[in-house]
């Protein structure tokens, strides 16, 4: 048998990890968590109120519209009775739940409003005229701006706090 180019009895024991200083992106985000206050009780920022007012605005018109008996159309369908009712209420919470500053509705309306811009995106695909391109653009920058906006009102939003935790 030859011999193993490793000497036995030699063997160097393991060293403590030491501290790695934390990388910039992260010193960067506890800077930005620094500065973060929770919203006062009484305080609601502009992006608050405007999300209220247009969940409450889309919830309450797809009510209304429905109650005065207008089909409205969906992808080419008439929408079922069921399914505008259901969003009509859903919207109607979540304008309520956002004015109150609640977390899990603002982070709802948020993915709502994702959605929304990816559908305006999408609709650039398909412009035929210059009216169908400045509604797709205004409604995904749109959008797009109030969803960049809401991201720091939503952390500024206190998450619940569980017992036992």
């Amino acid at each position: 048998m030859g011999r193993r180019s490793r000497k036995r009895g030699r063997r160097t024991h393991p060293v403590a990890p030491q501290a790695q200083p934390a990388s910039r992106s992260e010193a960067r985000n506890e800077a930005v968590r620094a500065t973060l206050t929770p919203l006062a009780p009484d305080e609601r920022p502009w992006t608050i109120k405007i999300s209220a007012l247009i969940a409450l605005l889309t919830g309450g018109v797809q009510l209304v519209l429905f109650i005065l008996g207008v089909k409205l159309k969906v992808a080419g369908t008439h929408a079922q009775a069921g399914s505008t009712i259901v969003f009509g209420a859903i919207m109607l919470i979540c304008a309520t739940g956002v004015w109150f500053k609640r977390y899990w509705a603002v982070l709802g309306f948020m993915a709502l409003l994702g959605i929304t811009v990816t559908y305006f995106v999408l609709a650039l695909i398909k412009v035929s005229s210059l009216l169908g391109l400045a509604i797709a653009l205004a409604g995904a920058g749109g959008g797009g701006f109030l969803f960049y906006k809401l991201v720091r009102v939503l952390s500024r939003i206190q998450m619940p706090t569980y017992p036992g935790r």
